[in-house]
């Protein structure tokens, strides 16, 4: 089981649970930039999963964008599969990942 530590409230509920109410929505996972995982609505395994993975993939995506423009930077990710589309919000102190179905937000 995660430890999940104090985030501050102001807004934060009502903004993950507008995004989870999103049509296809399978989950949201908040990373801090230390990779502590400050918020899931997956399992524990999954979270774990996407906590270790996507903040090192933004990472990369934001440094190969800083090398083609240095005065640019990273913004949002989004990454499609057949089975789900995962967009990254990467953030100067945490990452909001969404994990969605592709099929289920199109139709």
């Amino acid at each position: 089981m995660f430890k999940r530590p104090f985030f501050p409230q102001s807004g934060i509920e009502e903004t993950l649970a507008r995004i989870q109410n999103h049509k296809g929505v399978l989950g949201t996972v908040i990373v801090s930039n230390s990779g502590t995982t400050l918020r899931s609505t997956l399992d524990d395994l999954l979270t774990e999963q996407y906590s270790k993975l996507l903040p090192s993939l933004a990472e990369l995506a934001r440094n190969l964008v800083r090398d083609l423009d240095p005065q640019n930077d990273l913004d949002f990710l989004r990454i499609r599969s057949f089975k789900h589309e995962i967009m990254v919000a990467a953030r100067e102190d945490f990452v909001l990942i969404v994990i969605q179905d592709p099929t289920a937000a199109s139709s």
